[in-house]
């Protein structure tokens, strides 16, 4: 009698487990422990620090001073010695400046307007912004905060500040800049990691690439956490 009661606890336990577990798949309600978490990398770039950045260059934007402006590249932040952890938590302001067109397409003339954020050799962004005003056709979509090209969504979704002011003032150009902040928590065990930060712009109709279309960002943060 003692071990068919013993039996009947066991089975009922597993049970409850069994359901739990479902649960927890079912409606992602069941988050582990965050037991450490500590910040590895931290730079506003006021002071002009590219230490550990390569391709690293520092502009003033808008009474702050940002990593960047890119067009047609980007920049590799590489660390090391990490402590050990489980996941890592990736964020920073992404500034994107100027006419932006977006998943527009015009026959390799301008769009779709890509940017990327690659960690370890693996791609985590891949997306397109538009910063392009609506006419009698329409406003030329973009797919963030989906992956390109999946999504067709209106410009500036999304953005935690649309009404920056624009880098190149150009004579009837709609554009501005839009911030978006970026946050990206992704598994990772290795004691290294390399984050790149690309893009993939199409305006060959302009003299000036870099005026016409840019991007930069600003307080990059990188957490390690284990659970």
């Amino acid at each position: 009698m003692k071990s068919w009661t013993i039996s009947l606890k066991q089975t009922l336990m597993m049970r409850r487990f069994v359901i739990t577990a479902f649960a927890c798949l079912l409606f992602g309600s069941c988050a582990k422990e965050v037991k450490n978490e500590q910040e590895v990398y931290f730079n506003d770039f006021e002071s002009s620090n590219l230490s550990k950045i390569a391709n690293g260059t520092v502009e003033s934007y808008n009474n702050t001073k940002v990593l960047g402006r890119y067009n047609a590249s980007g920049f590799d932040l590489d660390l090391t010695d990490l402590p050990q952890h489980r996941l890592v938590e990736i964020s920073f302001d992404l500034y994107i400046h100027d006419s932006w067109d977006g998943n527009k397409t015009s026959n390799g003339i301008d769009g779709p307007d890509i940017w990327k954020m690659i960690v370890d050799g693996n791609l985590y962004v891949n997306t397109t912004f538009s910063n392009s005003g609506c006419d009698a056709l329409g406003c030329p979509p973009q797919s963030y905060p989906a992956d390109f090209p999946n999504s067709n969504n209106d410009p500036k979704t999304g953005a935690a500040n649309p009404n920056l002011p624009g880098v190149c003032n150009l004579a009837g150009k709609l554009g501005g800049t839009t911030m978006y902040r970026i946050t990206k928590v992704i598994e990772h065990k290795n004691a290294s990691l390399i984050l790149q930060c690309r893009d993939q712009l199409v305006q060959t109709n302009t003299s000036d690439p870099k005026c016409d279309e840019s991007w930069s960002v600003d307080n990059i943060r990188i957490k390690t956490i284990n659970l």
